[in-house]
């Protein structure tokens, strides 16, 4: 992604506008014609230009609405960016957020640039920014940058290095605030490089490292390897990387910011590729199964953002990392696999793995920690697509009050769910004539028995399943968002936790 480096100024007269770094400088306006702070001081310096030219370029001061304005009188910089911030025009859940990646879109070219909020609350003014570094993501680091210019056509051209500089009416509360905001961001960026990541780079060894290095926040990592899960008994996840030459890894989170001895667990789908086995996949697309990681991927995003904010919670996060593989050792559909619960299942399809790996990292999570909740992740299934399309994420859940939060917490973020049900008659589709159950319940309504098949390893804890196979990856593009990972669920987990489990 472009380097993106942000410095705060105490702003306080207008005489400060007149020593600005080069590059545009942003106001935003909450009305057409009506102005506040340094908006109206550049307004009336200028003999109402800044007016004049709102209105000749059709400015309404929508949220969100851009013009870009240029050689203004009373200016000693070029161009001007207005945005608009009318807040009786902002309709969407997170708008601030939005608003910030809104400017990312106008600076996009911009090397240098100023933002004034000095008229702005210090949590606005910071979310807005939190929203500028979401929305100048790109993952671009394996691009070439010729030193002739771009043969492949300027909108190739990776982004370039952008310092904004802040003008703010009190620096000292703006800093602290956009302290917080930044944790949760740069936890949803970590998500989405992850998922971006190339599957030859990024193997189950190397996601643990990345796990690994959040050390360095006061997170403490614990990885198990290939023998010490065998150990455990973990034979679900195992079969799925047998037929992979990468050896498999389980990576333990622990973030210890609260009192409460009961963590929150997030746990998480780590498969770097998905091949789907000796059930093959079509080659059509196959390159998107890099990001059949995506709920780890949130994980180890959302960890970091709990760690770099020092949320006052205890947390635990722990992700499964296999390779799906179709070698001469893979496993087999008929195969029966025993998991670490001592459960058997049968292998009907292999390409149905994810929730292999999960069964024993939902085991190993409970037992070993006792949970007040227990949330997983998974890109799990393609059915939910058709069910939901990209809008949504599916949610599964034992516990109404859960689902209730998490759907609060997707409603206040924008990163929405939508519960679908479970029950008795959807657990008997996975019913087994050989083993304890089957992987797969059939054509119908394959997402919920895949849940069905989770809720069989989670006992009596409180727990949600959110299948996140059309939000993580390839979903829909926004303000905030142009990358192919998403990193979808970091927000919503932090907003979830930060209001029902965070201590004050």
């Amino acid at each position: 992604m472009p380097q993106l480096s942000f410095t705060f100024v105490a702003h306080a007269t207008a005489a400060d506008l007149n020593n600005l770094p080069d590059g545009p400088v942003v106001f935003f306006a909450t009305s057409a014609d009506t102005f506040s702070g340094s908006t109206e001081k550049l307004d009336q310096s200028g003999e109402r230009a800044l007016t004049a030219a709102a209105k000749a370029a059709g400015f309404k001061a929508g949220w969100g609405e851009t013009v870009s304005l240029y050689a203004l009188p009373g200016t000693s910089w070029d161009k001007t960016i207005l945005v608009g911030a009318n807040p009786d025009k902002a309709k969407e859940p997170e708008p601030h957020l939005m608003l910030g990646g809104k400017v990312a879109s106008a600076l996009s070219k911009a090397t240098e640039a100023t933002i004034v909020v000095d008229d702005m609350a210090a949590d606005e003014a910071a979310t807005i920014l939190a929203g500028l570094k979401l929305g100048a993501y790109r993952f671009d680091r394996y691009k070439s940058r010729p030193e002739n210019g771009d043969e492949n056509g300027e909108e190739e051209t990776p982004p370039q290095a952008l310092a904004v500089t802040v003008l703010a009416a009190d620096k000292d509360a703006l800093e602290a605030a956009f302290q917080e905001a930044d944790a949760v961001a740069s936890g949803t960026l970590l998500a989405r490089d992850l998922v971006n990541e190339p599957p030859n780079v990024l193997g189950p060894e190397e996601f643990a490292g990345v796990a690994q290095a959040l050390d360095e926040l006061g997170v403490e990592v614990t990885v198990l390897d290939d023998d010490a899960m065998e150990d455990l008994g973990m034979g679900a996840l195992l079969g799925v990387a047998q037929g992979s030459a990468k050896p498999a890894r389980m990576a333990i989170m622990e973030w210890k910011g609260g009192t409460n001895d009961q963590p929150v667990a997030i746990v998480g789908k780590g498969v770097v590729f998905d091949t789907g086995g000796i059930s093959i996949k079509p080659s059509g697309g196959m390159e998107d199964m890099k990001g059949d990681m995506g709920g780890a991927a949130c994980v180890v995003g959302l960890m970091h953002a709990l760690a770099a904010r020092k949320a006052k919670v205890n947390a635990v996060g722990v992700i499964g990392l296999v390779e799906n593989m179709p070698d001469g050792n893979a496993q087999r559909p008929g195969d029966i696999v025993t998991s670490m619960a001592g459960k058997t299942i049968e292998i009907i399809n292999t390409d149905a793995e994810g929730r292999l790996v999960l069964a024993d990292a939902l085991h190993y999570t409970r037992t070993t920690y006792d949970p007040k909740v227990m949330i997983n992740l998974a890109t799990l299934t393609g059915a939910i697509l058709v069910a939901l399309g990209q809008e949504h994420a599916g949610l599964f859940s034992n516990d109404d009050d859960l689902a209730t939060d998490l759907h609060e917490a997707g409603q206040r973020t924008g990163e929405k769910v939508w519960r679908l049900p479970i029950g008795p008659a959807y657990d008997k589709m996975i019913n087994s004539r050989f083993a304890d159950m089957k992987n797969t319940g059939g054509r119908f309504a394959g997402s919920i028995t895949a849940a069905q098949f989770l809720q069989r390893f989670v006992g009596d804890t409180p727990w949600a399943h959110l299948d996140v196979a059309g939000t993580a990856m390839s979903a829909p593009k926004s303000a905030i968002n142009q990358s192919f990972g998403s990193g979808f669920g970091v927000r919503l987990l932090n907003d979830y936790i930060r209001a029902v489990h965070e201590e004050s």
